[in-house]
């Protein structure tokens, strides 16, 4: 590997343990104590490092923003992996955002408080975005007939779920099956996930 590569290679490191160190941070300090001092204490690196790579700290909360989706994202797709569309994949994939926004609570409080800058609102958007489109041929399966609609409101209603449980900080059974009754309701009034009706509709 020659000089340039090994440059590259170092500061991609140096960004990755830099975004891994705020993370970890925020499990305990959240948003105000992950501060550019405390990052750069932890890594044993300059402030300058750190503006290097980031530039702002709103750039940094950005990161770390995309980081944390990033791997969530990654625990969802692993949980649904080889399952057909339906509502099964669905409540499958929806408990992997609630379970990992619990296990990672600190840094779902840390991001939550962040959204009010404008580069996080609007990487908020961009990743419910991308979330509804990854279940709405679960909606479609389900017979849903608007499921691009249905899936919007599906991602806003599990982030909602997800809040409430990052209140309380554990599960809360109540929230989770209330969640699955829009479903079961749904389901029981026009298709099964296979497409056929649960019940002749009176």
């Amino acid at each position: 590997m020659d000089s340039m590569n090994l440059r590259e290679d170092s500061a991609a490191r140096t960004r990755a343990a830099l975004v891994d160190s705020g993370l970890r941070l925020a499990e305990t300090l959240g948003l105000a104590g992950v501060s550019v001092n405390v990052l750069v204490a932890e890594l044993g690196v300059s402030k300058g490092t750190f503006f290097h790579h980031f530039g702002t700290r709103a750039n940094y909360l950005l990161a770390l923003h995309r980081e944390f989706h990033d791997r969530l994202q990654a625990d969802i797709e692993s949980a649904i992996a080889n399952q057909p569309p339906g509502r099964d994949r669905l409540r499958t994939g929806s408990t992997a955002y609630l379970d990992a926004c619990l296990r990672d609570r600190g840094v779902k409080a840390l991001l939550l408080e962040a959204r009010a800058d404008p580069l996080i609102a609007d990487e908020v958007t961009a990743r419910n975005t991308l979330n509804a489109a990854l279940i709405e041929p679960d909606f479609a399966t389900l017979g849903w007939p608007h499921p691009s609609s249905a899936a919007r409101l599906w991602v806003g209603l599990v982030a909602e779920a997800a809040l409430l449980e990052l209140q309380s900080a554990h599960e809360q059974p109540a929230v989770r099956e209330t969640l699955w009754q829009f479903l079961t309701d749904r389901t029981r009034s026009g298709s099964s996930d296979g497409g056929n009706p649960d019940k002749t509709p009176q």
